[in-house]
């Protein structure tokens, strides 16, 4: 019998969170990725990661690097598979122009911040990001721990 799959609510592959912690997030941009069978499979699986990654631009061309698809035993006996292998971006030229402009200002880059699936495709999203400062960051922690308190506040209350 064929094990079931665990469906979430929003189809979602993986998360970067560590991106919101590290970055100030600006604009967001939702990108194709071009996969070879194998990675497909295997992000049906849950196996995708993407902490690592970052975007970089070649050629006119948007590509991802430090994304980690590990490989089935089953569905890859027959391929060489590299998990970390850099995989192109697929967007408009408009839109590869406004995130190479942004990357060229001091301090942006362009992280993934999710992979989800949108129909049958996998998708990107990826961001126009600037790197938080130490004190940013403590600052994002105490307004977080403040609206975790006002929310119990509201519920013992009523």
């Amino acid at each position: 019998m064929a094990k079931k799959q665990k469906k979430t609510a929003d189809n979602t592959i993986a998360q970067n969170k560590r991106a919101r912690h590290e970055f100030h997030i600006s604009d967001t941009y939702e990108a194709g990725m071009a996969l070879m069978g194998w990675e497909v499979k295997s992000l049906r699986e849950g196996k995708g990661q993407i902490t690592e990654s970052y975007v970089f631009f070649r050629n006119g061309e948007a590509f991802i690097s430090g994304v980690q698809i590990q490989p089935l035993p089953t569905a890859s006996t027959h391929f060489v598979t590299e998990p970390t292998r850099v995989r192109k971006l697929l967007l408009h030229s408009n839109e590869i122009s406004n995130l190479q402009q942004a990357v060229d200002q001091k301090g942006h880059t362009v992280v993934a911040l999710a992979l989800y699936w949108k129909g049958h495709l996998v998708k990107c999203k990826i961001a126009i990001a600037k790197g938080k400062q130490l004190h940013d960051k403590r600052e994002t922690e105490k307004e977080r721990d403040w609206n975790r308190q006002k929310q119990r506040i509201l519920q013992h209350n009523q």
